[in-house]
């Protein structure tokens, strides 16, 4: 039983030939894997690349000789991860009440998801979006003049925000 196209044939075999993997004798493999046939891969009519098509089944048969020796394959192999993740997994196994934070997270998403509803229809009104935008402008000029203009006043603003960080983080 085989499947035809014109540029790739399938047998039934049930045997799988890595071109890259060292032969072994039936004598040497004390067990036998049979697999099922694979399907084609899709062919696209409007292009006709028989290179493809074999990168594709080699890539493949490559991948489900991995799978039956029992080896992860190249592409599926599992990467470490990274940092950030670990930090989190160990923040949340620290959790006691795992509920309530799951239920604040689900709180946050909404009220995020409402207030983006929010700005968005006061952006559609005619008239308030302009005038918010030179609000923005007025308020941004009075902060420069009033803190970043004349030395005294951004050392006073640099120890200010000092301060606020150290308020939050902690001092040590």
């Amino acid at each position: 039983m085989a499947s035809t196209s014109s540029t790739l044939t399938i047998s039934s075999s049930s045997t799988l030939v890595d071109v890259k993997a060292p032969r072994q004798s039936a004598a040497s493999s004390p067990q036998c894997v049979t697999l099922p046939t694979l399907p084609p891969p899709p062919v696209q009519q409007s292009q006709n690349r028989p290179w493809k098509t074999t990168a594709y089944c080699r890539k493949l048969a490559r991948n489900v000789m991995a799978m039956a020796t029992g080896e992860a394959p190249a592409e599926v192999a599992v990467a470490e991860l990274p940092e950030i993740v670990k930090t989190v997994q160990e923040a949340w196994d620290k959790v006691e009440d795992k509920y309530a934070v799951s239920s604040l997270a689900v709180a946050g998403v909404v009220a995020l998801w409402g207030s983006t509803g929010m700005i968005s229809a006061i952006d559609r009104l005619p008239l308030i979006p302009g005038a918010l935008e030179l609000v923005g402008i007025g308020y941004s000029g009075w902060f420069a003049y009033k803190n970043l203009v004349f030395k005294p006043d951004r050392e006073a603003l640099l120890e200010k925000i000092k301060v606020t960080y150290k308020d939050i983080i902690g001092s040590n």
